[in-house]
């Protein structure tokens, strides 16, 4: 099932000689439940796209359709609730709120639901088990290492049970050990059904993904499998860990 479909999209910044193609008439597709990486030097306008799959950033031109639905072509309210109920966002620097808890900041997407502060605490705490996080929720981000607090952010965007994870940089202020566990829970979640869209630097974190794309100046050079081996020395984690066999 084609879950995601991108066609001709452009995200332009600046006008007249100052033009700049972040994005440049992108064309793919996503089933359903792919694993896909998305790798590029800086500027090669990974964030952009992500950012613009996110229902965030406006494209300049082309359409972004999720299970038909046309997203750009919805009042800013639809697309609120399109991200929502469609999309769980985790980013680089964790962007938890210092003075909340573990669980009031996986708590945070419920805000606007209708659940009593019962049912969100006891969906957080069932987000948190997901990640290995059940026993800190009473913790501060300031109180658990740089790995948990990765940990905290997936579980933060999955507590609302989203088709679509997107992932910018998820590793990237991580050491090798925290790197893997985050790594393996993605593969995880993927394994049960979520659709994950990753932005990596990284060629050993791609090597999760089913699929590879690699972007240039704003445009789609190539896309394909990846090779299941992690063949970094720095990784400590074997193949019976990697998402694709």
């Amino acid at each position: 099932m084609r879950h995601i479909i991108v066609e001709h999209l452009s995200k332009i910044y600046g006008s007249g000689d100052s033009q700049v193609a972040a994005v440049s008439n992108m064309n793919f597709t996503i089933d359903s439940g792919e694993f896909v990486g998305v790798m590029g030097e800086s500027g090669a306008g990974k964030s952009t796209l992500l950012s613009v799959l996110g229902a965030m950033n406006t494209p300049s031109a082309g359409r972004y359709l999720v299970d038909g639905i046309d997203v750009y072509g919805l009042s800013q309210e639809k697309q609120a609730d399109f991200r929502r109920e469609f999309l769980g966002f985790v980013f680089q620097r964790f962007h938890l709120i210092p003075y909340l808890t573990v669980l009031e900041n996986v708590m945070l997407p419920l805000t606007t639901t209708d659940m009593n502060r019962r049912e969100k605490q006891a969906r957080a705490r069932a987000a948190l088990s997901v990640v290995g996080l059940e026993n800190k929720w009473k913790r501060l981000p300031s109180e658990i290492s740089g790995g948990e607090n990765e940990r905290v952010a997936v579980a933060r965007a999955i507590v609302n049970d989203p088709p679509i994870l997107l992932a910018d940089e998820p590793t990237g202020n991580l050491d090798s050990r925290n790197t893997g566990e985050v790594m393996k829970l993605l593969c995880r979640l993927n394994e049960n059904g979520a659709t994950i869209v990753m932005v990596t630097h990284s060629a050993e974190c791609a090597a999760y993904a089913g699929r590879v794309m690699t972007l240039a100046d704003g445009r789609l050079v190539s896309e394909g499998r990846r090779p299941i081996e992690v063949v970094s020395p720095s990784f400590v984690f074997g193949r019976e860990n990697v998402c694709y066999a």
